[in-house]
């Protein structure tokens, strides 16, 4: 006869964080590049080509020559702590824990920590609410789709299961341009403005526009809110797509190109911001900070100046607390 489990006292029922971003190797190895290049490859919403075209080009091309330049590219940003991505995220995760006094686990969608041991840490900690915030301002179906499906993916065949949320974006959060007006404001304090102003943001192909995805409307959103939040003429700004990948259409202007041409156009300064990424990267500090700068200084610019994400500075876990409390709370994500 089944016989009730005994009382075993109150369950936790506190809500519980999960930071997702995109993520980053083990090390700037070549093996590790690898492993890291080959799973975000094989990911059905990062590249859309059937797996029959696609799979001989990855395994017998991609994944035996871009690792080793990746290498020595990510070598070149590496810290003493490790990937700048993990490290940012999770510092981001321990002051927005403190800042919520809730649990917050900070997770990537390829490499590790992996989504499936965040969940289990905040199930671990009594956490039968789960809100998963993935680190992209702007929705893309490549990155926050893909977080939507690793985290279900994560949860199949468990027997409990926590009442789950997947925040969608946040492109015009009043508190995500208030931390990039802030971010923008306190360079210009310290080293005057530029003639330009470049808002680079990741590249997608055009094709997934065409199919629906809202990502470039929501980049030029995020744009036009800033510049307006700065006051400044729509000639000193400008928006650009970097990281484009491969032989199809992607969005334009590139970012590379629009230096060039201030470059040649002896534009006597621009200052680079990235508002699609939270944290610092490959893509900012080693394709903007580093080659997006010197293509700018050959073809004849004057200064150029990147300004960093915002990283775990107050204004993002400003940002995060709004997004998470507001959640909590029964509003909107981007109200």
């Amino acid at each position: 006869m089944y016989q009730p489990p005994a009382a075993t006292g109150p369950r936790h029922g506190r809500p519980g964080v999960l930071l997702v971003n995109v993520g980053t190797p083990d090390a700037p190895t070549r093996a590790a590049l690898r492993r890291y290049l080959r799973e975000f490859l094989s990911d059905r919403r990062v590249v859309e080509m059937p797996r029959a075209l696609w799979w001989p080009i990855l395994h017998g091309i991609i994944l035996n020559t871009r690792p080793r330049r990746s290498a020595r590219r990510y070598a070149a940003i590496w810290t003493p702590q490790g990937s700048p991505l993990l490290v940012h995220t999770r510092s981001l995760a321990h002051k927005l824990a403190a800042e919520l006094e809730l649990p917050v686990e900070a997770a990537m969608r390829y490499g590790r920590p992996r989504i499936d041991a965040g969940l289990d840490a905040l199930q671990a900690a009594g956490c039968r609410e789960v809100l998963v915030v993935p680190l992209h301002p702007q929705y893309a179906s490549a990155t926050v789709g893909s977080v939507h499906d690793a985290v279900f993916d994560a949860l199949r065949g468990r027997r409990e299961l926590p009442g789950l949320t997947v925040l969608r974006g946040f492109p015009t959060h009043p508190a995500y341009i208030a931390a990039l007006k802030a971010r923008v404001e306190a360079h210009w304090a310290t080293h005057g403005e530029p003639e330009v102003l470049l808002l680079s943001f990741h590249g997608l192909p055009v094709r997934c526009i065409q199919r629906g995805d809202p990502y470039e409307r929501e980049c030029r959103d995020t744009a036009q809110a800033l510049v307006a939040a700065l006051g400044l003429q729509p000639d000193r700004a400008r928006v650009a797509f970097q990281s484009r990948f491969g032989r199809g259409e992607w969005l334009q202007p590139f970012t590379d190109r629009t230096l060039h041409e201030l470059g040649r156009a002896r534009t006597r300064r621009v200052d680079v911001l990235c508002p699609g990424f939270l944290a610092d990267g490959l893509e900012t500090l080693e394709e903007i900070a580093r080659e997006a700068k010197q293509a700018f200084l050959n073809a004849g610019g004057g200064e150029f100046h990147y300004l960093p994400a915002l990283n775990d500075g107050p204004g993002a876990v400003a940002l995060l607390a709004a997004l998470v409390r507001s959640r909590l709370a029964g509003g909107a994500a981007d109200a």
